[in-house]
């Protein structure tokens, strides 16, 4: 049996873990009392006593928990922005190659994927790997999700019995090009110049869509390629392509809410193609996608505990 400790379990994404894990038979989930959950000493003792250390924390206390790791034996899974780009993190996307599952495998450091930026990547990725986009292409992603992403503030001013009257609407938002995912959305693919990015919160707990729209004259190859491209890519249990992911034309933000997998799908015209992403944000957005790292790091089916 694995012993776990979800170092910021009261947040979102460690919520969600700590749900997922419960219920298993193969895991022991190490926990602090609510008066000792930010006692320094208390952490750093349960970080080094367990087997997989989840860091559900802002950048800055990831860091900080990191250093606190003095045992080798721990692999530590962190889902904040801090190490993602840094090269002796593994990159917790394994159906991106197999290099990136041997390093998953292999490492006792991963860094989970951001949940924008793991559509993107999704889509973009083997577009580079196989010739088909040049890395200095300029392109555009659009995204929108639900309210979850942006935490325990953001959830308390939507599901508030009095809120502002805009939260009714969808909202753009990093209107300044300077969201914290752009990084590593540029460096996984390895693209020269970071994409134009529209994120979009809207007013539903969970779920996203990600879209990267393409010209044809942009791409080196037909939108039949493209879904062939996708279609041998990604054919697993987490991680498929669909022919069409939509109902009677429209692709919900919600429609994988709940869910821990991940539909990729090509629509659009010969001209103007639509590469989407949909998916939850606090799935294989966040959660789901920690949770599958840490199957595959401590040698179990890589599905289990997911709901998919």
């Amino acid at each position: 049996m694995k012993k776990v400790f979800i170092d910021g379990s009261a947040g979102t994404t460690g919520l969600r873990i700590y749900e997922r894990l419960s219920a298993r038979e193969d895991i022991q989930l190490l926990t602090l009392s609510e008066e000792k959950r930010k006692d320094v000493s208390a952490r750093k003792e349960m970080l080094n006593s367990a087997d997989v250390a989840f860091l559900c924390l802002p950048d800055d206390a990831a860091r900080e928990a990191v250093a606190m790791v003095e045992n080798p034996a721990v692999t530590v899974i962190d889902a904040s922005t801090a190490h993602r780009t840094l090269p002796e993190w593994a990159y917790g996307f394994p159906e991106l190659s197999a290099s990136f599952e041997e390093k998953i495998l292999s490492s006792k450091r991963i860094a989970v994927p951001g949940c924008h930026a793991s559509g993107f990547i999704a889509l973009v990725y083997p577009l580079i790997e196989a010739g088909l986009l040049d890395k200095t292409t300029l392109i555009s992603c659009h995204s929108i999700t639900g309210y979850s992403g942006g935490g325990k503030k953001m959830i308390a001013e939507y599901e508030a019995e009095q809120r502002s009257v805009l939260l009714g609407a969808p909202r753009q938002y990093a209107l300044s090009q300077e969201h914290k995912h752009l990084k590593e959305m540029k460096a996984v693919v390895g693209l020269e110049n970071a994409p134009m990015f529209s994120p979009i919160v809207s007013d539903f707990y969970s779920g996203m869509v990600v879209t990267v729209p393409v010209f044809a004259s942009q791409i080196k190859g037909s939108a039949a390629e493209l879904k062939k491209l996708y279609a041998e890519k990604y054919h697993g249990e987490i991680v498929k392509y669909v022919e069409s992911a939509d109902e009677n034309g429209f692709l919900s933000g919600a429609a994988l809410s709940g869910k821990d997998g991940m539909q990729i799908t090509v629509a659009g015209n010969e001209e103007r193609i639509l590469l989407l992403a949909a998916y939850d944000n606090l799935g294989k957005g966040a959660s789901g996608a920690a949770i599958e790292c840490m199957n595959l790091a401590i040698g179990e089916n890589r599905t289990k505990g997911l709901i998919l």
